[in-house]
């Protein structure tokens, strides 16, 4: 058998196994989907008046005293306290998991706290942590999502879900002077750069 002919039945062989098995392996041309993630994803909110207060003393902080529990999807991350809203220390932090954005209010203080994650597409290898928020949309109104914060547990209610269009304001309607908002933003549908989804909870706990 000559080598072109090996060489032919290689090729062929790769591409009927592409495409019997397209669910396990379409990853792997999404890259251009996945870096899309990275524009205007971060600090898209710079102009708004979305948090309460800011809390200046917040650090990068990658222990693992700080972290989110959604049980109803099977959730565990990191949460990274950012050090600022530049694109590259949002950048770095999304890479070690969800996001605690500058200028939130501390967990249990009244106003808003939001938390950024990234998402991606279906059978995206679970790589950094470029899935976390990959299924929140199938969270339900009532689902508990549990901060934890300097070794304390704060347990949230589900209250809403919007879709949102890129770098519009998340509008909070429960925020009040007397109560904690959580709310959790990431890419929409996921591992694509078109909108935003917002999954907003209430503080029980």
């Amino acid at each position: 058998m000559s080598k072109k002919t090996v060489i032919f039945f290689v090729v062929l062989f790769m591409f009927g196994y592409i495409i019997f098995n397209w669910n396990n392996v379409s990853w792997i041309f999404n890259y251009k989907e996945m870096s899309g993630l990275a524009h205007d994803f971060f600090n898209p909110y710079p102009e708004s008046n979305l948090f309460v207060s800011a809390d200046n003393s917040l650090h990068a902080d990658y222990s693992s005293k700080y972290s989110l529990v959604i049980p109803s999807i099977g959730l565990f991350t990191p949460v990274v306290i950012a050090k600022s809203v530049e694109k590259k220390n949002l950048n770095d932090a999304l890479d070690m998991g969800a996001v605690y954005y500058p200028g939130s209010v501390l967990p249990g203080q009244n106003g808003q706290i939001v938390i950024l994650g990234h998402s991606a597409p279906p059978n995206w290898p679970n790589v950094k942590y470029d899935w976390i928020f990959s299924n929140i949309q199938n969270l339900n109104i009532g689902d508990k999502i549990t901060l934890k914060y300097d070794n304390e547990e704060y347990i949230y209610s589900v209250v809403e879900k919007n879709i949102i269009q890129q770098g519009q304001s998340v509008s909070a309607p429960r925020l009040s002077k007397n109560n904690n908002i959580l709310t959790l933003i990431s890419c929409w549908p996921p591992g694509e750069n078109n909108q935003r989804i917002a999954v907003t909870a209430e503080l029980v706990k």
